[in-house]
């Protein structure tokens, strides 16, 4: 399948460095040894797993043993919440927000049907959550609170250490889905005071289909995947040596370039927003500060995303309506929504996510594009809101 000309979906997700795939590929042929084996085969494995573990911690700020790898964001998002449910049945009430993923809501709908109670916390226009309201819904039974650290489809970042901190002072549990973080911010989990973690190789740059969850020392979990005695027991199954090996090595490339990188992303992002603005009436951005440097939701007035999306990909632009793991839903984004947006608006908003090697030049190609496509399939601009013209509203 022929690649987009440009691609502005690196929330969904994204290529693959060459630097990682080289690390990778030796664990597809010759050092192809079992990572469980005893032999010297499997030592070379599990060497390079402990490698990457390693990597991981250092990256989040965590020890070596406080990591599991798993099969990707959604693998975690569900262990941490269902696993802690398990190792600590006494408590039955959790908080979350109504802009989790669906990895998490998920979940916790599993959860209510087993009784729990689960308070879902509703963010402000601008799409944050108000801590004062998660402080309010503290309560004695308490067991856990997960919130994203940054919403995966408008970038918005979550008062995630300031709950939390209050959380731990109460004696409660906490969770964060820093899937769409890791890798774009820096992310410290004694900072943050998260007990658990969820991240994901291919939001930066590494190979689709490994994550890791941190648990910090002294939290029960129960074990996931039933097995063999792999992550210490509590999950099971063949290490995947070639993946857990491109996590290490993408998760310590962001590393080392986060400032930099994010520094180029938000003068694209803005950039974008700027160019946008001067040509096209009628666009809100969907969300405020702080963000994410290199995501933005826009809410095209007059416009249906999807017929958007298809005009984007007939010319090879790759954009967005929404996550990609909901991106067959004919609902309208459960995020938008909370946010106050009506269906007709929420239907009408688009995702644009940046990458490490977009240009400004492709931006303009892009805002080109944009341009055309939306006035043609606006027509008469009269029928439209008054938004200012030469702005793009928070």
């Amino acid at each position: 399948m022929k690649s987009p000309l440009l691609y502005f979906d690196h929330a969904a997700t994204t290529p693959t460095d060459p630097a990682v795939l080289e690390a990778m590929l030796p664990y597809f042929g010759g050092r192809f040894g079992n990572a469980s084996s005893a032999h010297g085969a499997g030592r070379e494995a599990i060497k390079a797993v402990d490698e990457a573990r390693e990597a991981v911690a250092k990256a989040i700020g965590a020890e070596i043993h406080e990591i599991y790898f798993t099969s990707g964001g959604t693998e975690s998002d569900n262990w941490a919440i269902e696993g802690i449910a398990e190792a600590y049945p006494d408590k039955k009430h959790l908080i979350s927000s109504k802009i989790e993923h669906p990895a998490v809501l998920r979940s916790l709908e599993r959860l209510e049907k087993r009784g729990y109670e689960i308070t879902y916390l509703t963010p402000d226009a601008s799409g944050r959550v108000d801590p004062l309201h998660a402080v309010k819904a503290m309560r004695e039974d308490t067991l856990l609170v997960s919130l994203m650290l940054a919403n995966n489809e408008t970038g918005v970042i979550q008062p995630v250490r300031e709950i939390f901190l209050e959380a731990k002072s109460r004696g409660i549990l906490t969770h964060t889905d820093a899937v769409q973080a890791v890798g774009a911010i820096p992310v410290d989990v004694k900072v943050l005071g998260a007990d658990l973690l969820s991240l994901s190789a291919h939001k930066f740059y590494g190979p689709k289909g490994v994550g890791a969850l941190f648990v910090r020392k002294g939290i029960k979990i129960r074990g996931f995947l039933l097995g063999g005695e792999q992550e210490r027991g509590l999950r099971g199954g063949t290490y995947n040596t070639p993946a857990i090996v491109g996590l290490g090595a993408a998760i310590s490339l962001a590393a080392s370039t986060i400032e930099e990188r994010g520094k180029k992303l938000a003068l694209l992002k803005e950039y974008f927003l700027t160019k946008l603005s001067e040509r096209l009436p009628f666009v809100k951005r969907n969300g405020g500060e702080p963000a994410l440097p290199a995501t933005v939701n826009l809410l095209f007035y007059g416009v249906k995303n999807t017929d958007l999306l298809a005009a984007l990909d007939r010319e090879g632009i790759a954009a967005s309506a929404g996550s990609a793991c909901a991106s067959g839903s004919v609902e309208p984004s459960h995020v938008l929504t909370a946010m106050g947006l009506s269906p007709s608006e929420v239907r009408s908003s688009l995702r644009f996510s940046f990458g490490k090697d977009n240009t400004t030049e492709e931006v303009d190609r892009a805002v080109d594009c944009l341009v055309e496509k939306v006035n043609r399939l606006r027509g008469d601009k009269d029928l439209f809101l008054p938004i200012e013209q030469g702005s793009i509203e928070s």
